[in-house]
């Protein structure tokens, strides 16, 4: 296998791509403690703009909302998860291949194209836009993120725990309870992980089908920059960056030491 490191100059290109994909971000950050009210002008440290983000009224509520939305679509899409990897497993489907591809189809197919269908899905049935057509949006493109560590966990358990429990006269729903759920929780748990971020920082599904009282907190942080960059929006990025680098490093930790 050819070593690409020994190619001149690949370092170099490797450090400017780096750089060119978390500079901005590392730029964001330090201009969230910027004590100027212009955002890109920096004078001198200060804290105060994340106060004033707990304390606006506006980015809680859209906050909160995001909050309802991810832990309802990663409830919903934790389970359906489950039970979709549980059943594909069980039964040994010929074309587990072609089921596992058609569930992981929302990761490949470009998010607009999902906004869109979805959205029109909705008016054709005559769902009121809001808060329900976002959690339900949400729980359909979060299930193979949900999908994916849950059934890599499975295809790892060794299916003669679960003949040893049949031979105990141990049923299905007992089996489930006492030998695969307690083997499968890592991977449960990061896929949760993974589904709660995906719902907490999309904006171009939630964009499309929220309505009166759906605005979440990354269509209200594109709200405010539509009126102008300020340190308050810095601020609240910073903090959605944080948590999200929290939740994917959780997760990646759990199904790591699952492994």
């Amino acid at each position: 296998m050819t070593d690409l490191r020994r190619f001149p100059g690949t370092r170099a290109v490797a450090w400017a791509f780096f750089a060119y994909l978390y500079l901005p971000i590392v730029v964001l950050v330090v201009l969230a403690f910027n004590a100027n009210t212009t955002a890109t002008i920096w004078t001198g440290f200060t804290t105060d703009w994340f106060g004033r983000v707990l304390a606006n009224a506006d980015i809680m509520r859209a906050a909160r909302n995001s909050l309802t939305v991810a832990l309802i679509a990663t409830a919903c899409s934790t389970v359906l998860a489950t039970a979709a990897a549980l059943g594909l497993a069980r039964r040994r489907v010929r074309s587990e291949r072609a089921a596992t591809a058609l569930i992981s189809l929302p990761l490949v197919v470009p998010e607009i194209v999902t906004a869109v269908a979805t959205l029109l899905f909705f008016v054709l049935i005559g769902l009121e836009l809001g808060l329900l057509t976002v959690a339900l949006a949400h729980t359909v493109f979060c299930i193979p993120f949900a999908y994916l560590p849950i059934r890599a966990r499975l295809a790892g358990m060794d299916p003669a725990l679960l003949d040893a429990a049949a031979d105990l006269y141990a049923g299905p729903w007992r089996t489930f309870l006492r030998v695969t759920l307690p083997l499968l929780w890592p991977g449960v748990l990061s896929g949760a992980m993974l589904a709660f971020i995906i719902s907490l920082d999309d904006f171009v599904i939630t964009y499309f089908v929220a309505g009166a009282g759906g605005t979440t907190l990354p269509i209200y942080i594109f709200g405010m920059i539509r009126i102008g960059v300020s340190p308050e929006v810095n601020a609240v990025s910073a903090l959605m960056l944080v948590v999200s680098i929290l939740f994917v490093s959780l997760s990646y930790l759990i199904g790591r030491r699952a492994g």
